[in-house]
Parts: structure tokens; sequence; C-alpha cells
């Protein structure tokens, strides 16, 4: 393994060092993944629930994979059920709503798809758009795209972390933000 810059940064009181991936030339950033972190997961999952406690919703809506298991332990701690919207049409998900994204970590082109049989979980609904970390929001753009589309209403809009300068990202409810590193 290839010896890495990290980026220090404390999140609900649990310190993790974030590799450091050059995404363009003379750009990186910093890579938050819970994917197994149960730890930081679990501590995440108590201060979001804390932050989203005044705010009125009915249910968490996420995008594969990354942000799953903090959807997941949030659902738990607040008694919300959660909605996976998947990145690849599968003939199970039968007609499915779809809205297209771009991603910064792939730099490709990403379609979110919303399975038929949670079209009543959003339609009528307060929603709460919940991600791992929002870049450049363009998972974001398509969660509100699905979320409209069912029928539902964007109560909040939630993360573990916010990146990169955009002024809209202080209306996301976070527990920190990361800086883009320039060469």
């Amino acid at each position: 393994m290839e010896n890495r810059d990290v980026f220090s940064i404390d999140i609900a009181g649990v310190r993790r060092d974030l590799p450091l991936f050059e995404v363009k030339p003379g750009m990186r950033i910093a890579i938050l993944n819970i994917l197994g972190d149960v730890e930081l997961v679990d501590a995440c999952a108590v201060a979001l629930a804390e932050k989203l406690a005044d705010i009125p919703y009915d249910v968490i809506l996420t995008a594969e994979a990354k942000s799953i298991p903090i959807a997941h332990e949030l659902s738990k701690v607040t008694r919300k059920p959660y909605v996976v919207l998947r990145k690849e049409y599968k003939p199970y998900l039968g007609d499915a709503l779809n809205a297209e994204t771009l991603s910064i970590t792939t730099g490709k082109p990403q379609h979110l798809f919303l399975d038929e049989k949670d079209l009543s979980l959003l339609k009528g609904k307060k929603i709460v758009l919940l991600d791992d970390v929002i870049s450049t929001g363009s998972t974001l753009q398509g969660m509100h795209l699905i979320a409209d589309k069912a029928g539902g209403e964007v109560a909040a809009e939630a993360a573990i972390l916010t990146e990169g300068d955009r002024a809209e990202w202080r209306q996301v409810i976070a527990l920190g933000h990361l800086p883009i590193f320039y060469s």
C-alpha cells in the first residue's frame, strides 16, 4: 500500500485519518469510507439524530452504497424507516423512478433508481436526504429529483461531512466539513 498523505478529523467524538486521493490533476480530496467502521457509524448516527430532533420528518432517503450504514443506524436510533436508491437498474426494481447524477469520486454519470416497492414510503411524506459526504451535490440533486417525482417533500438535507467551499452547504445538517486540497 502506498504511503498516502492524510487529513485528520474528529467526527462525533471519533478521530479518523482520512487518506487523500487525487481526483483531478492538482486536486485531492479526503476520502471518508464508513463501510465496516461500526464505531464511527454508531457515533455519527447518534449525533445526527440529535441534530435532526427538532425537524419533523417521516423517512430517510439515501443512495447506495457507502451511506447505507449511516442510514441503517440512523433509522435504528430514530425509529424512522429508510429507503436506499440503487445506482444500477435491476429487473426486480419494477417500474422504478430514476434520476441522473455525476459523482466526483467516479467522474462518470450515474443513475439513481427508486424501487417501485418503496414509492409508498416517500409519497406524501417528509423526507431527510442523507449522504456520507456531500461534495459536488450531484447525488443530493438526484435524491431531490427522486423525492419530487415520488411526491414527497424534502424536510432536510443531512450528511456526516460536507466538502468544498459551496455556500449552499451551510443549509446541510452535518457533523463536519472537509476542505479540498490543491497543489
